[in-house]
């Protein structure tokens, strides 16, 4: 937790200096405002009461038709941008300066509905030439709905070019993360088949898509003018959120039902949202902000519940939500700002950037749970498989193991079959932990002589086996009779060790390849007991 206890001072530091990003020569140019009827046009009023319009206190954030009228000094000729604060959420835009005799110096528009091209970059800021001398402004705007309300400002041209440079790097920044998360999340959603993934790559997706038409990069990029991008996609979003932390917190009705019917309710109560928004597109951003409070406080509720249960993805969750909580309430539940080039947009950009920053590492948790949870069972894989072709009583490789290794074996190698001689007469006279000595003996030695060019193997009993790449039967053999003394001066003077040895080339089948190495050991045996009778015939004489 200490980790997201960092990021959460971090995320405080940034928020704390946000107001003061920007330089000092802004000024709100505040006056009337007037709501018009929708066609009305202005037609060079310089005094919209006068005009018959309906004075109003403020915009409204459900939209309309306005109109603002304002008073303004310029005591230092040059060129001034005009632009709004608090959001750039505006349909259309209208701003008309007149001068001291009530001449039009300036008109101009955009908005995010407009053609017209902005001169700043994700900015509506308009420039105009301004000497010194008493002014008027005239500014409509006309929008379906607004996130905040809008209002006009003036800056010098070089310090307004200065202070919108963070906003429009922050822009770029979190949506550039936007879209290779979602990327991610969407392809890990199909490989896994993964609910989580996949809705919370929806999620992103919308939030991507709001952001992008909010802050003027579809306009500005694609052309793209609908303005309804801007709220749209977070009604579907939130619905999105409510099925990840579901997901993500396996909350299944079975085992929590409170939460599980909680958050059903939720979804058919966003579901219902989505139908009034249809139907009264004018709110839709209101809509909005009732949705993002819905799921915030679903999953600061679920996230707290699974946390005191001791799940470690929940505990991490509830740091990310929690944090999640405060920068997204913060950013629904205001409409304007004391600094002019920071919008409302861009708090709730961060908000969800940080949100996503920190579920990734939420998310990256919970993978490397699975993979070392992954690779433990692997290794007991690996650990049962390396039991099943290990004899227990010598350490070597058994008859499973030499099936394995004959398949891969080359042509020119070659397989040698053992029986010892003396097991039974150990097992009988010393009992049969003499003749599991005998066999123990016996297996290190052979793999001591062998080393690494040869590898020897039991096959139950008194039987091994001993496969060699290189085909050496010669090497092999004689390494045997190594092995043979070697434990006949360890203390078994009366054992000993037939054999018997093929190449791959003379029969590659694996079981005629056996039975030719095991035909040929037991002809070796006949052979050495006649030799050996044969001897001892001739001593009696």
């Amino acid at each position: 937790m200490k980790f997201f206890q960092i990021i959460a001072c971090a995320i405080t530091c940034l928020i704390v200096a946000w107001p003061c990003v920007g330089l000092a020569d802004e000024y709100e140019l505040a006056g009337l405002w007037y709501q018009a009827p929708e066609n009305w046009t202005y037609q060079g009023q310089v005094n919209l009461a006068a005009a018959g319009l309906k004075p109003v206190a403020r915009v409204e954030l459900t939209g309309g038709h306005f109109w603002q009228q304002a008073d303004f000094e310029i005591k230092t000729a040059g060129r001034y941008v005009l632009d709004f604060k608090n959001t750039s959420t505006i349909g259309y835009f209208r701003h008309i300066i007149l001068d001291a005799q009530r001449h039009p110096v300036t008109d101009v528009q955009g908005g995010i509905q407009s053609r017209e091209i902005n001169p700043f970059f994700l900015r509506h800021g308009r420039e105009a030439e301004l000497p010194a001398g008493h002014y008027l402004l005239m500014t409509e705007l006309n929008s379906p709905f607004f996130l905040g309300a809008p209002q006009p400002y003036l800056n010098t041209l070089d310090a307004y070019r200065q202070a919108i440079k963070p906003g429009n790097a922050l822009t770029l920044l979190c949506l550039g993360m936007f879209l290779g998360l979602m990327i991610y999340y969407a392809a890990l959603a199909i490989v896994c088949w993964s609910l989580s993934s996949a809705m919370y790559a929806t999620f992103i997706f919308g939030n991507l898509l709001y952001n992008s038409m909010a802050l003027l990069v579809f306009p500005e990029l694609f052309g793209m003018h609908w303005i309804y991008l801007v709220s749209v996609p977070i009604l579907f979003s939130n619905c999105a959120y409510i099925l990840f932390v579901m997901a993500l917190l396996k909350i299944r009705h079975d085992a929590y039902p409170r939460l599980h019917t909680a958050g059903t309710v939720l979804l058919a109560l966003l579901g219902g949202l989505i139908v009034l928004a249809a139907v009264m597109p004018n709110w839709s951003l209101e809509i909005d902000r009732y949705g993002v409070g819905l799921f915030l406080t679903y999953g600061l509720v679920a996230g707290i519940v699974r946390s005191r249960e001791g799940s470690v993805i929940a505990q991490l969750y509830l740091g990310a939500i929690g944090t999640f909580f405060v920068l997204g309430i913060t950013s629904i539940s205001i409409d304007s700002l004391s600094f002019y080039t920071l919008y409302i947009e861009h708090m709730g950009l961060f908000s969800v950037s940080v949100e996503v920053m920190l579920l990734a590492l939420v998310l990256t948790h919970q993978f490397t749970l699975l993979y070392r949870e992954k690779e433990r069972a692997i290794q007991r894989m690996e650990q049962s498989a390396q039991i099943a072709r290990t004899d227990a009583l010598t350490g070597l490789p058994n008859r499973v193991a030499l099936d394995l290794a004959l398949e891969s074996l080359p042509p020119n190698g070659s397989l040698t079959f053992i029986d010892m001689d003396g097991l039974k007469y150990y097992n009988d006279r010393f009992g049969h932990e003499r003749g599991d000595e005998l066999l123990c003996v016996f297996a290190r030695h052979l793999s001591k002589r062998l080393d690494v060019r040869a590898q020897a193997y039991r096959l139950g009993g008194d039987e091994f086996a001993i496969t060699c790449e290189q085909g050496d039967v010669l090497w092999v053999e004689g390494m045997l009779m190594q092995a043979v003394e070697d434990m006949r001066a360890s203390g078994f003077e009366s054992a000993g060790a037939s054999s018997g040895s093929v190449h791959v080339h003379e029969n590659p089948g694996k079981k005629e390849l056996k039975h030719m190495a095991d035909s040929r050991m037991y002809e070796n045996k006949r052979l050495r007991k006649r030799s050996r009778n044969e001897g001892q015939e001739k001593n009696q004489f």
